[in-house]
């Protein structure tokens, strides 16, 4: 797949990045089969900051992991742009994370051994069009911290740079997986602080799936689960900044 830049002026002219139509996820549980997704219609647009919203089994993350190309539907279809991804092989759903997608999860996966800057490289390494190590770390505001470790850091900064080396090849679309899951309050908002600055930065759709309905308000939509299906979609009027939250 060929590398396409990020171009906001699409979300204006109705342009979607991603389009979901009926789409299903069944998992086989023995001789049970568990509805993971029934029939999930979505547009998502460039540069929206999109929280998906919902208690545990909804169906968030395997949403997320269909959209990032990590799992593929039982049924239905997803489309990036022009590419379809339900007929995608392995191989082309590899190229596909690698070029466009940027992944954030609950916890931080650091190469213990290596310093921030030196963990956000390795994908540098590897991207097509990538900022500097130092680049991704200045937009999350450890520039001071580059040449730590990650037991030198705390919780949060490890998060940060995990969001660093996720963003450092500018990925259309940042998926985040509960990424203030781990942390206590005043930490998350120091997160959520970062994802939307490179919301705002660089372009990039952001996408994070929470049970925390006290996040959605930063949200340009939140898209509510329950059971497997899209129960509310709803535009905010006025997004909440991250220090505005009461959690």
């Amino acid at each position: 797949m060929e590398k396409q830049a990020i171009d906001t002026t699409q979300a204006i002219a109705g342009e979607s990045l991603f389009c979901t139509q009926n789409l299903t996820k069944v998992y086989p549980m023995g001789e049970v089969e568990v509805q993971a997704l029934r029939g999930i219609d979505l547009e998502l647009f460039p540069g929206e900051f999109i929280v998906i919203l919902g208690p545990s089994g909804s169906g968030k993350s395997t949403l997320l992991n269909i959209l990032g190309g990590l799992d593929v539907p039982s049924g239905g279809s997803v489309q990036f742009r022009d590419h379809n991804l339900t007929s995608a092989d392995e191989a082309e759903l590899t190229c596909y994370r690698r070029e466009h997608v940027g992944f954030v999860f609950q916890f931080y996966n650091l190469i213990a051994s290596l310093t921030a800057r030196e963990n956000v490289a390795l994908v540098a390494d590897i991207a097509v069009d990538p900022l500097s190590a130092e680049e991704a770390l200045h937009l999350v505001g450890l520039e001071k911290r580059i040449d730590h470790y990650p037991a030198q850091l705390s919780g949060g900064e490890q998060q940060r740079v995990a969001i660093a080396r996720a963003i450092v090849k500018q990925p259309d679309v940042l998926l985040c997986d509960e990424p203030t899951g781990a942390l206590d309050v005043k930490t998350g908002v120091i997160v959520l602080e970062a994802l939307r600055q490179i919301n705002q930065e660089l372009g990039t759709l952001t996408v994070v799936i929470t049970h925390n309905a006290t996040i959605a308000n930063m949200a340009d939509r939140v898209v509510s689960l329950s059971d497997g299906q899209i129960t509310e979609v709803k535009q905010n009027a006025r997004k909440s900044l991250p220090h505005e939250l009461v959690w």
